[in-house]
């Protein structure tokens, strides 16, 4: 291809990039640096009430907001350097817990706490995604050609529904005298609170990513399944492999890069839990990193927005998101340069 052609292909593509990814990123990393403030004037009001002979009158100092001719409250923007992080990350109350070896109280600060949470959640889905989406992938590549296609439908349903639709409804199997906590309480004969605790909300948001991104994978893995070297397999079958060597030796080893990229996918996407917790009401139990900074970036009582410390809260969330990429993008450039 020559390179001009190649240029009008990929520079609408960098344009976009550049617009929607580049200099939104680098927009959010300088406001994390500063801290924009209403400007306050110092008053003094008098308050009358009524009195004999005379009113009874009392002089009070208030600040109130400065406004301009508009009626618009004023703001001035100040550099504060690391201060936001300072302030989201709190190591001066980190310190003080590890020194006293009370370490379970890290988590009462709200980064720690969503941290504590998105890394777990990431992680935990993760091998189950990709085992039971290559179960799957095993059991309708060796299903009944026939009844491939409604198996394929039926399981793509939960990835096809929206996300926060798929919470929702597993929310409302499970809250108050949802059908399947009526179930569980007629069959232990006790009454059950699943939204009374931490851990039980956990578990569902485990349950509904797996239900809902396992479908993915199932889709990625079964079309890897059908471009497996056919010859190879019936040599394995000759020298006398059993099924798991042949899944061992030569189906996963396929699968590889396959398995890379729903990784690195899945790794992207966990991070950014958000749906889950709109969806189950966690906010009392359990919250994450991007529901944090969607917590800042909410007004106040003032109507202020803390959006230096939402661009901090979402520079680190990147920061995670790319050490958690480390690992499997340098085995996909591995696997690629061994290719070449």
């Amino acid at each position: 291809m020559k390179p001009r052609v190649f240029a009008a292909f990929v520079a609408p593509s960098l344009l976009m990039m550049l617009i929607f990814i580049a200099a939104p990123l680098v927009s959010v990393f300088g406001q994390s640096f500063y801290v924009t403030q209403p400007v306050y004037e110092t008053v003094e009001v008098e308050s009358c009430t009524p009195g004999f002979p005379t009113a009874n009158c009392v002089t009070e100092t208030k600040s109130q907001p400065v406004r301009d001719e508009d009626g618009r409250i004023e703001t001035r923007t100040l550099f504060v350097g690391l201060e936001s992080y300072r302030n989201l990350l709190q190591f001066d109350r980190v310190g003080e817990y590890l020194s006293s070896g009370n370490w379970a109280s890290i988590l009462n600060v709200d980064f720690w706490a969503a941290l504590r949470f998105t890394v777990m959640f990431t992680l935990i889905t993760l091998p189950i995604v990709i085992v039971l989406g290559l179960a799957i992938a095993l059991a309708v590549n060796n299903a009944v050609r026939s009844i491939r296609g409604p198996v394929i439908f039926m399981s793509l349903l939960p990835f096809i529904i929206t996300p926060v639709i798929g919470a929702l409804s597993i929310r409302w199997l499970f809250i108050g005298d949802g059908i399947l906590t009526a179930a569980l309480e007629e069959v232990l004969n006790r009454d059950i609170a699943m939204f009374a605790q931490g851990w039980t909300i956990e578990l569902m948001m485990y349950f509904y990513r797996v239900w809902h991104v396992a479908p993915f994978a199932f889709v990625i893995f079964y079309a890897g399944l059908q471009t497996v070297n056919q010859d190879t397999l019936e040599s394995a079958i000759v020298d006398g492999a059993n099924r798991w060597q042949r899944l061992r030796f030569v189906v996963i080893p396929h699968l590889g890069p396959l398995i890379t990229f729903v990784a690195l996918i899945h790794l992207m996407d966990a991070y950014r839990v958000f749906e889950e917790i709109v969806g189950f009401s966690s906010q009392s139990h359990v919250i994450s990193l991007q529901w944090l900074t969607y917590d800042f970036l909410q007004p106040d009582d003032a109507g202020n927005r803390a959006i230096s410390r939402a661009s901090a809260s979402a520079m680190l969330t990147m920061v995670g998101i790319v050490i958690l990429l480390i690992a499997p993008v340098r085995r996909a450039w591995r696997e690629h340069k061994g290719e070449r």
